[in-house]
């Protein structure tokens, strides 16, 4: 049957795009990870389609991947089909005004295209490790901007592999959320309405925003940005410095000294440390200050169950 479900994906794709038990930890920026089943690379929203329907009929479990940089893949891996819609599916264009991209740009790329046309609007997400596609899902943002505030249209496939579009005003996007995220779509290219800036301005202010993150956040290691959502009234990362968990330790995961809202992988981690390490800083969090953190962080794959080890997830 494995050999089947390989040469179907290998007719959609080719040998070349299509690869078997492969390594999540080179896929994620937690760096960490066990074997995708099948690691799958479409260049084209009709293989994708072709990909989704397949699964669909075999019931094969399957997984749209950016660039990994909001998710923890279990030490296990995931027994199914990893569809990564980055590295082949991240062309840009530009249309005076508004740049069309596809889901796998790199948030970065698509600012640095913003910068050389002389568009501004794009600026709060130059330093998003994430893609496009992801941010939409998530409605990204920092630093006072969102997705949202640009976003004007959406190419969108269903869990049936249906395509179609939605406009931006449609996508009921809050914060970390969207009515992509709540149905599980799979975005396929966006359309952003940027404004017409000075150069000189838009390459200063990616600079700043640079400088920023290099002096507040623990880039040096590998992480998934910030671990927790913000709760209403207050911030993640002052509730756990707070709470006395600077530089909290389980094995090789670790509380950032730097900024106590990222967990990062010391060079060692498990994703079963990372969890474990998330659910004792809930815990300490809730316990402490009654306050539930959520993670920002996605899970994929088994992970044993430690469910009881969290009052929050009682709660």
């Amino acid at each position: 049957m494995e050999d089947y479900i390989y040469r179907q994906f290998c007719s959609f794709l080719g040998e070349d795009k299509v690869k078997r038990e492969e390594p999540m930890g080179k896929h994620t920026t937690f760096r960490i990870g066990g074997p995708a089943g099948y690691f799958l690379c479409p260049d084209t929203p009709e293989a994708l389609k072709k990909i989704v329907e397949f699964c669909n009929t075999e019931e094969i479990p399957w997984f749209i991947l950016g660039n990994g940089s909001n998710l923890l893949v279990s030490d296990r891996g995931y027994r199914g089909a990893v569809i990564q819609l980055h590295r082949n599916f991240q062309k840009t264009e530009l249309e005076k005004d508004v740049i069309r991209a596809q889901a796998g740009a790199l948030l970065s790329a698509v600012a640095a295209a913003a910068l050389k046309a002389g568009l501004t609007g794009m600026e709060f997400a130059s330093g998003i490790p994430g893609t496009l596609g992801g941010a939409v899902v998530m409605n990204a943002g920092a630093y006072g901007g969102e997705i949202r505030d640009i976003l004007t249209e959406t190419l969108l496939m269903d869990r049936e592999g249906r395509i179609f579009s939605l406009p931006g005003e449609q996508l009921e996007m809050g914060y970390r959320t969207s009515l992509v995220k709540q149905k599980g779509w799979v975005v396929l290219e966006a359309k952003l309405k940027l404004q017409p800036g000075d150069p000189a301005q838009i390459r200063s202010r990616m600079e700043e925003l640079k400088r920023q993150r290099c002096e507040k956040q623990p880039l040096e290691y590998p992480s998934a940005g910030s671990t927790f959502k913000r709760p209403e009234g207050y911030f993640a990362g002052k509730l756990i410095m707070d709470a006395g968990l600077r530089g909290f330790t389980v094995g090789g995961a670790q509380v950032s000294e730097k900024h106590c809202g990222f967990v990062i992988n010391r060079g060692n981690a498990s994703a079963e440390d990372v969890r474990s390490l998330i659910f004792q800083v809930q815990d300490r969090v809730y316990r402490q200050f009654g306050v539930k953190l959520e993670p920002e962080v996605r899970f994929l794959g088994e992970f044993e169950d430690t469910e009881e080890k969290s009052v929050v997830s009682r709660g």
